[in-house]
């Protein structure tokens, strides 16, 4: 958890994490998926986003996945994990194809259980590394 397989992408997320309105931490899944994977990729950030939801203290099926492909100002591989009844702030992701595969960057609110959203990624047999704002 604490090794950094992408030490570039581990500083441009950890800028992404200055101080701001909410304290951020963030976890950068690596994936062997490719572009071709489309709908594997959609699944593991669902999935992220439910693991990320639990540990901040949500339930996932009070959440719901805002997608760049709804909104002119988000990016087409930007997503949003929001609560149903207020649309209130959980996650956010950005989908990244480096070297042919997509690295997956999330950001969340740091009250979140950090250190468990990180070992749930990993037994999800992902790769991941820990970024703290």
């Amino acid at each position: 958890m604490d090794n950094v397989i992408d030490e570039d992408l581990y500083q441009r997320t950890k800028q992404l994490l200055e101080p701001g309105d909410i304290e951020l931490n963030g976890a950068v899944v690596h994936t062997d998926l490719g572009s071709d994977e489309d709908v594997d990729m959609h699944q593991v950030t669902v999935d992220v986003g439910d693991v990320i939801a639990r540990h901040a203290g949500y339930e996932p099926t009070d959440t719901f996945v805002y997608s760049g492909t709804d909104d002119t100002d988000f990016a087409s591989n930007q997503h949003q994990g929001l609560t149903l009844d207020d649309e209130e702030f959980v996650w956010e992701c950005q989908q990244l194809l480096r070297d042919g595969t997509f690295d997956v960057v999330f950001y969340y609110e740091a009250s979140a259980d950090h250190e468990a959203i990180l070992e749930d990624i990993e037994e999800m047999d992902l790769a991941v590394t820990g970024v703290e704002g």
